[in-house]
C-alpha cells in the first residue's frame, strides 16, 4: 500500500511528522483546513520530466506554481514537461494527488522552492492523507536543492 510505504519512509528518515487522515476533500483550501494549516503550507510534489526516463520532483507551495523559465535555468535544460498521470505514477509509484518525495519508487532528485519553509503538509501516499512536518527537516532528509523556482499562481 502506498500510504504504508510513505509512512515507513518518513519513520526511517528520523524526522518528526504527524499524519492526518481526512478523507476526500473538494479543494486545496478544504485540504488545508482539514490538515490545520494555511493553503500556502500545503506543499505539492510535482513530477517534472527532464528527458526520457529522467525526472525531478519539485516541491511547490500550494499558492504558487512552477516558473518554467526559472526551473529550466536552474536545471540547465531548454525543455521540461509534466508527464501525464500514468507516467507520473510509473515514475514515483504514487497516484497524482498522493505523490510524496518520501519513498518514491526511484530516488529522483528533489528541488524545493525557497518558499517551502516552516511547518508544511505534503502528500503521504494516499488520497486524503497528509504528513505535517518541518520543511527544513524534509529538505535535509531528501537532500533537496533549494531555489526560487515558482511564481504566484
Amino acid at each position: 500500500m502506498s500510504e504504508e510505504r510513505a509512512v515507513a519512509a518518513l519513520e526511517a528518515s528520523g524526522i518528526a511528522y504527524e499524519i492526518t487522515r481526512h478523507g476526500p476533500v473538494g479543494s486545496h483550501a478544504e485540504a488545508a483546513r482539514a490538515r490545520g494549516v494555511t493553503p500556502d503550507r500545503i506543499v505539492k510534489t510535482l513530477v517534472v520530466r527532464r528527458a526520457e526516463d529522467d525526472y525531478v520532483l519539485v516541491l511547490v507551495p500550494g499558492d504558487r506554481q512552477i516558473s518554467w523559465p526559472k526551473l529550466r535555468t536552474l536545471l540547465g535544460v531548454s525543455r521540461l514537461s509534466m508527464p501525464d498521470a500514468a507516467v507520473a505514477q510509473e515514475a514515483t509509484g504514487y497516484e497524482r494527488g498522493t505523490i510524496t518525495p518520501f519513498s518514491a519508487t526511484h530516488a529522483w532528485p528533489v528541488v524545493a522552492d525557497e518558499r517551502v519553509t516552516g511547518t508544511i503538509s505534503i502528500g503521504a501516499g494516499a488520497h486524503g492523507v497528509g504528513a505535517t512536518l518541518e520543511a527544513a527537516d524534509a529538505i535535509v532528509a531528501l537532500a533537496a536543492g533549494v531555489a526560487d523556482v515558482t511564481e504566484a499562481a
